[in-house]
């Protein structure tokens, strides 16, 4: 059996809940999944992924946090053509995935259905919201507690994302 559907995972690990896809891909380490399934942790690669989306994937799961407007730890799942827009963009420290993905696809194309598990942060590292004492752009490891506890529920929505995609996916020959 061969890959088909690629779970992207990124973020910052240094920018607090910007770690969320790290720590998905933690989780997810750990969780049954069918073989057609790969886990990648892209960290701030955005070049690298870019790249990865040009493969031959029927199915790209991007996860990462994203701001919605939503209560911390919250998560969406989404659509780039419901969701994001934007333009092709190289920032080796910018992995913002609308961005990505236009850049994908001013390299080529992106011939995979793409789907966003977002979750919403609390913050990107603030120290200052915890401890009044440190200083603002200091940054900080860990997730917040909200986003922390929406680890369980983001690995339960991919694990049935995943099982949908892999029943559409064409049955192989044996």
């Amino acid at each position: 059996m061969t890959e088909e559907i690629l779970i992207a995972c990124i973020g910052n690990i240094f920018l607090g809940d910007d770690g969320f896809g790290f720590e998905v891909a933690q989780a997810l380490a750990g969780a049954a999944l069918p073989p057609e399934v790969s886990v990648r942790d892209f960290g701030i690669r955005g070049l690298d992924l870019a790249y990865a989306l040009l493969c031959p994937w029927k199915v790209v799961i991007l996860v990462d946090a994203i701001r919605r407007g939503g209560q911390p730890g919250s998560l969406s799942l989404l659509q780039p053509a419901d969701a994001l827009t934007a333009q092709p963009s190289i920032d080796p420290h910018n992995m913002d995935p609308a961005r990505v993905l236009a850049t994908a696809r001013s390299l080529g194309k992106v011939g995979a259905e793409i789907y966003i598990l977002g979750c919403e942060p609390r913050d990107f590292g603030d120290p200052s919201i915890d401890d009044p004492g440190s200083a603002p752009g200091d940054g900080r490891m860990g997730l917040s507690p909200p986003v922390a506890a929406a680890i369980p529920e983001a690995v339960s929505m991919i694990q049935s994302l995943v099982e949908k995609c892999v029943q559409a996916l064409p049955q192989q020959a044996a």
